[in-house]
C-alpha cells in the first residue's frame, strides 16, 4: 500500500526546492550581470551620468517582478530547508537556504543603504566616489553567494531522490570447506 499524502508532501516539497533554485538562479544571475556588464559599463561614464543611471536601476529594479523573485527565493529556500528534515541531500539544501540569507543580508545590509545614500542630493563627484567601489565589492560578494546557494540547491535536489547510501556490505572470506581450487595462470 502507497502513502499517497506521503507522496503529495514529497512532490510538494520538490516544487518549492525547484522554485527556490530558479528563485535563486535568477537573483544571482541578476548580481551577475550588474559585475560583468553594468557596473563596468558605468564605470567610463561621468560622474554626473554615472549617478543619474545608478538613481534610474535603483528606482526601476523595486518593482514587482524583481522584488517577488528576490524575496520569494528567500522564503523558498528558507521553507525547502525545513521540508527538507531526513531527506538525502538535505545538508545541501540547508547550505543553499544559509548562503542566500548571507547574500540576502549583504543586499540589505550593503547595497541597500549605498543606494539610499546615491539618491540623497549632493555633488556627483563626491556621490560616486563614496558609492562605485564599496557598492560593486558588496556586489560581488552577494553575487558570490547567490550562485553558491543556487548551486547547493540543485544539488540537494539533484540528490533528493537518491535512495539514502546504506554502509558497504563487508564482503564475506571464504571458509575452508568452500575454497575454489587455485589455479596458475601462464
Amino acid at each position: 500500500m502507497t502513502d499517497i499524502n506521503g507522496e503529495r508532501r514529497f512532490r510538494t516539497a520538490g516544487g518549492v526546492l525547484v522554485a527556490a533554485t530558479v528563485a535563486a538562479g535568477l537573483t544571482a544571475g541578476t548580481f551577475y550581470v550588474f559585475a560583468c556588464a553594468v557596473m563596468p559599463a558605468l564605470a567610463r561614464s561621468d560622474d554626473r551620468v554615472y549617478v543619474a543611471v545608478m538613481r534610474d536601476i535603483n528606482d526601476v529594479i523595486e518593482n514587482p517582478v524583481f522584488l517577488l523573485v528576490f524575496m520569494g527565493a528567500l522564503a523558498l529556500a528558507g521553507l525547502a530547508g525545513w521540508q527538507s528534515r531526513g531527506l538525502p541531500g538535505r545538508w545541501w539544501i540547508r547550505a543553499g537556504a544559509a548562503a542566500y540569507v548571507l547574500a540576502f543580508l549583504v543586499t540589505v545590509g550593503g547595497n541597500v543603504p549605498l543606494n539610499d545614500a546615491l539618491a540623497r542630493p549632493g555633488d556627483p563627484a563626491a556621490l560616486r566616489e563614496r558609492f562605485e567601489d564599496p557598492w560593486v565589492a558588496w556586489n560581488v560578494v552577494r553575487a558570490v553567494l547567490s550562485t553558491v546557494a543556487t548551486a547547493c540547491l540543485a544539488t540537494g535536489l539533484a540528490t533528493r531522490g537518491r535512495p539514502a547510501r546504506s554502509a558497504p556490505a563487508t564482503p564475506r572470506r571464504p571458509t575452508s570447506s568452500h575454497r575454489t581450487p587455485h589455479t596458475t595462470r601462464h
